[in-house]
């Protein structure tokens, strides 16, 4: 999980703080100390750490905060506010010209994830903004690099751009040339990228800058290799002047070094961040938001944004209208599952919800959850997913071999839906609350097999 290892230890800091009427000189050293160090071994640059730290010592020792009744949140606040600060206070967007189309290069070394979040950014526009994306294969020298391109573009449903293996700034000059031509709103051209920076990959990057005169260079890089992604990004920048960049695999990065470093050391934003590997894993980056899932406070703002996307209105209104007349059943529950997985893996939707995040680890939670519970809906008849109390004993033990699962699985399935049922019954749902059956399906699903208390 994104943040964990940081996420843990500077809650035992804070912990302590709060336990505390009054703070003193001493207290405060000792808790910069131990900050000091978890950012450290989140693989933080040194000088920022240094500089971050001593920025949050000089306010905490301020007057407003050792006379406070709760000096300890005060320096938990204190600390969100310079984390904010660290990456960026506000979140940064792509810029769209007046004139159409916005043009995007994606740069970055070979393995970083250049070619499939090009195609994530596409569909990240498509499908919430309603542009009209395109795809520009400019990378020739990889292997499969198009054939890549254009498989993962028809699964984002965003055409591709390609001339085979031409000349990388034809091909870039010829698909903004497309781009004009058949009224796409965005090209994102994505660029070879080479084992280590040299000037070859150098000179052809600004070839292409010089053909297109992009809106926005991008700059990917995967966040686990920590102080070595803040280090390409230095040296890219100083070559070749990025706008931003795309931090890729954060959900796989459990110390965070490289989001709280990037800015400082460039002076350019995190723009985007990969938190999974479906094309859907995507998340424009917010660092308030980000300060937050740090320091456990949860992001309900991107997990509503997420049940926007993701939860059909016509939907939750059927399921609204069959609750009320105590009608909601197993195909319903079925179909609420299918909407939460379009919201991305367990963990990382736990982790936006407050007073969850930071708690649970990674090892605690069964993926495979839901994929089951689905196996075992599907492998009921028509009248015992209308019907679940016709479940008998001999029913649940050939549901059980159909689905793959255990008799104790679908007991557990059926007393969970049951109490969902009383649960929702109870809070009256009324029509065009989009996430608020999801979200309680969660709820109900709290305890058992897997699924930890929310």
């Amino acid at each position: 999980m994104a943040f964990e290892g940081l996420s843990e230890k500077l809650a035992k800091v804070f912990k302590g703080l709060k336990n505390k009427g009054k703070l003193s000189e001493k207290d405060v050293d000792i808790a910069m100390r131990e900050v000091k160090m978890a950012l450290i071994e989140a693989d933080v640059n040194f000088k920022i750490t240094k500089d971050f730290t001593s920025k949050v010592k000089e306010r905490a020792l301020g007057s407003a905060v050792m006379k406070s009744l709760t000096p300890g949140q005060q320096v938990i606040d204190i600390v969100h506010e310079e984390l904010m600060a660290l990456m960026g206070e506000k979140g940064a967007r792509i810029e769209f010209s007046s004139k159409p189309p916005c043009i995007v290069i994606m740069a970055g070394l070979q393995g970083a994830g250049k070619t499939t979040h090009a195609a994530k950014i596409a569909k990240y526009f498509k499908d919430n903004h309603n542009r009209r994306p395109l795809l520009i294969a400019c990378d020739v020298y990889r292997p499969a690099a198009i054939d890549q391109l254009k498989i993962i573009g028809e699964k984002a449903g965003v055409p591709v751009f390609d001339m085979g293996r031409a000349d990388p700034v034809e091909i870039a000059r010829n698909g903004i040339r497309h781009a004009k031509d058949y009224g796409y709103d965005l090209a994102i051209i994505d660029t070879a990228g080479r084992l280590h920076i040299d000037e070859e990959l150098m000179n052809e990057l600004r070839q292409i800058k010089e053909a297109v005169d992009p809106n926005e260079i991008l700059l990917t890089i995967d966040s686990m290799t920590g102080q070595d992604a803040v280090n390409v990004a230095k040296a890219f920048n100083d070559a070749f002047e990025i706008t931003g960049v795309v931090l890729t695999k954060l959900d796989g990065d459990t110390r965070g070094g490289a989001a709280l470093s990037v800015l400082s050391v460039t002076g350019k934003p995190i723009k985007f961040a990969g938190v999974g590997e479906k094309l859907s894993d995507l998340e424009q980056f917010y660092p308030d938001r980000m300060a937050s899932r740090i320091l456990g406070m949860g992001d309900m703002l991107s997990l509503i944004e997420k049940a926007k996307v993701s939860f059909s209105e016509k939907e939750n209104d059927r399921l609204a209208q069959k609750l009320k007349s105590n009608k909601f059943d197993l195909n319903d529950l079925y179909s609420q599952f299918e909407q939460i997985e379009k919201m991305g893996s367990i963990s990382s939707i736990l982790n936006m919800l407050p007073g969850v995040s930071g708690k649970i680890k990674e090892e605690d939670i069964d993926e495979r959850r839901i994929p089951r519970t689905k196996a075992i809906i599907s492998s009921m008849t028509v009248k015992e997913r209308e019907q679940p109390s016709v479940i008998d004993a001999k029913r649940k033990r050939r549901i059980a071999a159909g689905s793959g699962t255990k008799v104790e699985e679908i007991n557990a399935l059926l007393k969970q839906f049951e109490m969902m049922n009383k649960m929702m019954k109870q809070m009256g749902f009324k029509g065009g609350r989009k996430n608020r059956i999801s979200r309680n399906m969660l709820k109900g699903l709290g305890g058992a097999n897997g699924f930890p208390e929310i």
